[in-house]
């Protein structure tokens, strides 16, 4: 549903419905599942107000409910005006969101010029359904599109400055308030010199259970309590896993979408379903239909078997957010799956935060196919980047299957501290967000602070370089050449700051929103330089097709000239990215914190016009994988991959120990190492790591790309140094067998490369798998030593697989093995080598036979004494 609307939602029955009651309730048993906790008894709302709005008859709608005129309620209606338009009918939008069933509320609408009141009579106090249907309808005097108006109650403000310029779609906002007065009062105010309309109105109490005080507070953690103080918007009702559902088979008139459109990974996600006869409620009451009816119970979405050993993502979801607001999450649970209770255990996930751990719905429910529902609170800090992600993932593969479920969910924005569920303006129409006045001291008194110390400081270091001056410094027609140097690798550094345009202060003090929502809260000072779109796009010739190199989950890389003739890559975020700011703070996060010759370097960044664009130095010979397989490229030989391999380890061993503090990569891939104009590795796309200060582990949803995920971390949610070195592991594998690492066309058990390579190694049969262009080139010595450290980082166990030290040693040993063999015997026959290659595989797993062991003690003894007084210089330990 784009926009962030709902589906339409409708509760209630017919006014004169009791003179059919028996008729209804016998065709309900008729077409309801036959359960102890079925529905038995109607719910009919005390207050049940539908108008009609601007219509001159009453209107009948297919499920049965009538709309009366709101000149037929006039009393309800306090106005100056008598402005209305019609038409005889609308045929619904493709994409419009609401059913079929409501669209004749859309052939009339009731204009306003000035404010405007439906007053409401309320016989029971409590939650009230607040249901508003608009569509600008043509007018010979009014422009509807044009309307901005206002919407509020006598306490909450339901929608601010409003306005629909698009008249192609209906629009549908459904609210939940809780009012304790005798009257409700829906006002609409125009704003000056426009007007307000509105086609049609529902006020109608809600079920007292449908919405609890409490809910799980994800971010703080803890209990939420005090719901019933907040207006509630209900923006999203998906029955995940199923069809859409119309209203009528909702028992309280509710209309459920599908969750296609927010699926995030439906290639790893798949649907089930059964009869909606064996769902059951608990006996205990606190789950009914009213809740949510068996329709949504019985289908569900569970993690899909990729026929690979290597683990699934977490089921996930994706909706668009107001990070102003905070969020009420239900998300609805039965376990239609297991066949026994206490099998199916997982983890609940809202922005990559902990909801539940090892929830088990048995343990809830008492029995299997039995309705389940939890309610979360999201705060408005935890939404960061424009939406809301729930996940669902296993907890524990050694307990129970590994599988996780979801059959539903519900996404309810909450009122803010101005009482509004649309912007910071309260009813009196005053500003109650934010103090500015007193963000604005805060920010002047910093700047002036930082401009004072940096003055000081300035005269400090202009005072020290007069002194130590060099001859001919005359010469110089730079200021900052000669103050400090340009490339500063200190993060903040003074020059850093000083070479930053005056254009863009806005952006580096955070007062600039650009028009697509991304606040401008990056600081410059120690990510390079800011780029203008402007130079940018001139470097790419307006970011001509032609131009782009690559295509990521971020956006497109474009190879870019500047003006001085250096080539960089421009990686320009794509608006509707899901990896969007978040990994684009990232990315600039860790960057700027890091120095070394194996990690692409970060030339700056563009945050201006609505767009998210970082620039790298320029990679002439592109991602690694594209020099093995899947391109017209030559081959690499063996030392060259080697030495590729190398480079690799030894970025990521510096980011495991050499930065201020251990960062975990988490996407560690062939296509994530990239070659210079010389071939020289370096490691990138660091827009899904993590920090890990305690240097233990680090608790967050699952990430990464399938085929090089670590086993244990999917298990754990919890992310180590050794997640990486697993990853590394299934690409020294992919570099010494040339193929991908997930091949679904192959045969089930070669589909997964490192399990593949690892039974043919346990088979002396790996020499079969082996890249052929290069398989009699290797020496046997160093292809063991590398084959050893592609086991030991492919172990199960995180405990038991080697630092990227170790790993880094191993190589470089490998590699001084092959070229003290091919130093030794140059002019030995390739062919006898192959021969020699093929006994050493077929001896077993890491030379611990007898024919490995000889072979290999041929080639290391002649060196012995060459390779001792070369292992104290290894680089990376």
């Amino acid at each position: 549903m784009a926009g962030g609307f709902t589906s339409a939602v409708v509760i209630h029955s017919h006014s004169s419905l009791l003179l059919f009651l028996p008729l209804f309730l016998l065709l309900l048993l008729l077409f309801s599942p036959s359960n102890a906790t079925s529905i038995t008894s109607l719910f009919s709302p005390p207050v049940n107000y539908l108008i009609d709005c601007g219509s001159s008859t009453q209107t009948l709608l297919q499920d049965g409910r009538t709309f009366r005129s709101d000149r037929d309620s006039s009393s309800l209606l306090s106005t100056d005006e008598d402005i209305q338009t019609s038409v005889d009918s609308i045929n619904l939008n493709a994409s419009s969101s609401v059913p079929p069933t409501s669209l004749p509320l859309f052939n009339s609408a009731r204009i306003f010029t000035d404010e405007s009141t439906y007053t409401f009579y309320i016989s029971k106090m409590g939650r009230l359904w607040v249901r508003l249907y608009f569509f600008p309808l043509p007018h010979p005097s009014y422009n509807l599109t044009q309307a901005v108006f206002t919407v509020q109650t006598d306490r909450f403000v339901l929608l601010h400055d409003f306005s629909i310029t698009d008249n192609t779609s209906f629009v549908f906002k459904e609210y939940l308030l809780n009012v304790s007065d005798s009257r409700f009062s829906l006002k609409f105010l125009p704003k000056k010199k426009s007007l307000a309309f509105i086609n049609g109105i529902e006020v109608v109490t809600a079920p007292d259970p449908l919405i609890l005080d409490t809910a799980i507070s994800v971010f703080p953690p803890g209990n939420f309590h005090g719901i019933f103080n907040y207006a509630l918007q209900v923006c999203y009702r998906v029955n995940v896993g199923g069809p859409p559902m119309a209203p009528n088979r909702d028992p309280l008139l509710r209309s459920w979408e599908t969750d296609a459109s927010y699926n995030v990974f439906p290639q790893g996600s798949q649907n089930v379903s059964v009869s909606t006869k064996i769902i059951k409620y608990p006996q205990n009451g606190e789950v009914t239909p009213l809740i949510a009816p068996s329709s949504v119970y019985s289908s569900a979405m569970v993690m899909k078997d990729p026929k690979v050993n290597q683990p699934n993502f977490n089921l996930s979801w994706r909706m668009n957010a107001d990070q102003s607001f905070s969020y009420l999450i239900r998300l609805h649970f039965c376990d239609i799956v297991s066949q026994n209770l206490s099998q199916l255990y997982f983890n609940v996930y809202l922005n990559e935060m902990m909801g539940a751990a090892s929830l088990d719905l048995s343990s809830e429910t008492k029995a299997l196919a039995t309705a389940f529902y939890q309610d979360f609170v999201l705060n408005s800090s935890a939404i960061t980047n424009g939406s809301i992600l729930v996940q669902v993932g296993p907890a524990n593969l050694q307990q129970g299957i590994p599988n996780a479920i979801l059959n539903g969910f519900e996404v309810i924005k909450m009122s803010n501290m101005a009482n509004s569920l649309d912007g910071f303006f309260s009813v009196d129409g005053k500003y109650k967000g934010p103090n500015a006045n007193t963000l604005a001291l805060k920010v002047a008194a910093a700047i002036g602070l930082g401009f004072s110390m940096t003055a000081m400081f300035l005269v400090a270091v202009i005072c020290f370089r007069w002194r130590q001056r060099p001859h001919g410094w005359e010469s110089k027609d730079s200021f900052s050449s000669w103050l400090l140097p340009i490339q500063s690798t200190h993060p903040g550094s003074l020059c850093s700051a000083l070479s930053k345009s005056s254009s863009r202060r806005s952006s580096i003090f955070g007062s600039r929103k650009s028009r697509s929502g991304y606040s401008g809260y990056l600081t410059p000072t120690g990510i390079g330089r800011f780029f203008p779109f402007d130079e940018l796009r001139k470097a790419t010739n307006n970011f001509v097709e032609k131009a782009v190199i690559g295509v990521g989950g971020f956006g497109k890389v474009y190879l870019g000239t500047l003006e001085d003739g250096t080539k960089v890559a421009i990686k320009r975020g794509n608006p509707s990215s899901e990896q969007g700011i978040n990994e684009f703070r990232t990315e600039i996060d860790m960057l700027s914190k890091l120095r070394h010759r194996h990690l692409v370097s970060l030339m700056g960044f563009c945050d201006e016009n609505s767009e998210m664009i970082l620039v790298y130095e320029y990679m002439a010979n592109g991602p690694f994988r594209s020099h093995l397989y899947g391109s017209n490229l030559p081959p690499l030989s063996w030392k060259q991959r080697l030495e590729i391999c190398i480079g690799s380890a030894r970025g990521l061993h510096y980011l495991h120990t050499g930065a201020a503090q251990s960062i975990i990569h988490r996407d560690v891939k062939t296509t994530n190492i990239l070659l210079d104009e010389n071939l020289v590795a370096k490691v990138a796309d660091f827009g899904l790591s993590k920090a890990n200060p305690e240097k233990t582990h680090v608790s967050t949803a699952v990430k990464g790309s399938f085929g090089y995920l670590d086993p244990q971390y999917f298990r754990s949610q919890q992310l180590t140094e050794k997640s990486d070195v697993y990853s590394f592991g299934v690409v020294l594998m992919e570099v010494l067998c040339a193929r991908p690492v997930l091949d679904p066309t192959l045969p089930r058990e070669q589909v997964n490369l490192a399990d593949w390579a690892l039974q043919q190694h346990r088979r002396g049969m790996l020499y079969k798998i082996i890249d052929p262009r290069i398989a009699d080139t290797i020496a046997c010595g160093s292809l063991n030593k590398f084959v050893e450290a592609a086991e030991k980082c492919l172990e199960d166990n995180g405990a038991d697989r080697p630092t990227m030290g170790d790993v880094l040693w191993n190589l470089e040993y490998a590699l001084q093995l092959q070229e003290a063999v091919s130093k030794i015997d140059t002019n030995e026959d390739t062919t006898a080598n192959s021969i020699a290659l093929e006994q050493a595989n077929e001896s077993g797993e890491k030379g611990d036979h007898s024919g490995t062991q000889a072979t290999e003690e041929s080639d290391v003894t002649d060196v012995d004494s060459m390779m001792l007084s070369q292992i104290a210089h290894f680089e990376g330990r």
